[in-house]
């Protein structure tokens, strides 16, 4: 075999080229386990705010699949256009979402990129402040799952608009 043909055939170590493992196939019983979290942490959320929540994670964590994913859904949501470009630079372009969604997206920044600092009390006070506590519990349970979703989905090589849901 030649070096030309053994590259063709190893699979790719580019993020998104190469799909290397189904997820859902390989281990069903923890996939589910995601989309009941996924289902249970929309519970009681706006739609809307939701999709902003899951694009601007998707943003941080450079998950092109997602981004795509939940473009399109809020999209069809009716979502305009202009928010959704602005969901990357929201804070230096924070007319055009609420008081409730920069808080929730605040809170997004902070707990996707833990490991750089932490949640401020400023952060969480801000999310406390527009959200009840079981809205609040419920935000972050929607952080959590799809922080995970960009995992799975960046460690699985899929691939941004092959949507197989």
């Amino acid at each position: 075999m030649t070096t030309t043909e053994i590259k063709a055939d190893a699979p790719s170590t580019t993020t998104g080229t190469t799909v290397r493992l189904n997820f859902a196939k390989a281990a069903p019983k923890a996939f589910r386990a995601v989309i009941g979290l996924d289902a249970a942490a929309r519970e009681g959320l706006d739609p809307t705010l939701v999709e902003l929540v899951q694009i601007r994670s998707s943003h941080l964590n450079h998950c092109a699949y997602c981004l795509h994913m939940h473009t399109t859904d809020a999209r069809k949501a009716g979502e305009s256009e202009e928010r959704l470009h602005m969901v990357a630079v929201w804070q230096e372009a924070t007319h055009f979402f609420t008081e409730k969604e920069q808080a929730a997206l605040g809170l997004t920044d902070a707990v996707t990129r833990v490991a750089d600092g932490g949640i401020s009390d400023e952060v969480y006070g801000r999310a406390a402040a527009h959200f009840d506590e079981s809205e609040l519990a419920q935000l972050l349970a929607l952080i959590f799952t799809i922080n995970t979703w960009n995992r799975i989905a960046l460690a699985t090589g899929k691939r941004a608009g092959a949507d197989e849901r």
